[in-house]
């Protein structure tokens, strides 16, 4: 007798990129989260989420980003990078996770979205922050990034390299 295998479910999610000349902005996302393995307590990641059903990516990246940072996109940012992790542990009530990634440049900001400090913790994000590249390059503390080496593709775009097509991440 052939058994149906159960169908894989991956958490679908936009992340923005946001530029500021040589800093990028960060979330601080604490267990429990998608974005925060089993096991760490800390990963800083683009901010983002969730794609409602129904709802198409830019439009669930803006609201996003308005919830979260209070940025207002009016164009379509560049798809840059593409990331699928098919792991359990990955995303709570998921087999695992697809992050679509947007460029945004922006001049630097004091993030404040529309969400309260109360809303943000019940999203799980505990601070955000303006990273230069070169301390996320040199960083040998407990935090995680997601992903965990976003130097390496964060450089180029820093420089103004678009990839013609999205980059595919690991995890």
């Amino acid at each position: 007798m052939n058994e149906t295998p159960a169908p894989v479910r991956l958490r679908r999610a936009v992340r923005a990129v946001i530029l500021a000349d040589d800093h990028v902005l960060l979330c601080r996302f604490s267990f429990p989260h998608p974005a925060v393995p089993t096991g760490a307590t800390v990963v800083w990641a683009a901010p983002g989420g969730g794609i409602e059903p129904g709802e198409l990516p830019l439009a669930a990246l803006r609201r996003e980003l308005h919830e979260e940072t209070g940025l207002v996109i009016d164009t379509d940012p560049p798809h840059v990078w593409h990331q699928e992790v098919a792991a359990p542990g990955q995303a709570d009530g998921y087999d695992g996770l697809v992050n679509d990634y947007f460029l945004v440049r922006t001049t630097r900001f004091d993030p404040r979205g529309a969400f309260s400090d109360d809303e943000l913790a019940g999203e799980h994000i505990t601070g955000m922050r303006w990273w230069r590249h070169g301390d996320i390059a040199a960083y040998d503390g407990t935090d995680l990034f997601s992903p965990r080496d976003v130097a390496t593709p964060l450089a180029p775009l820093i420089a103004g390299h678009l990839p013609g097509t999205p980059v595919l991440l690991g995890l």
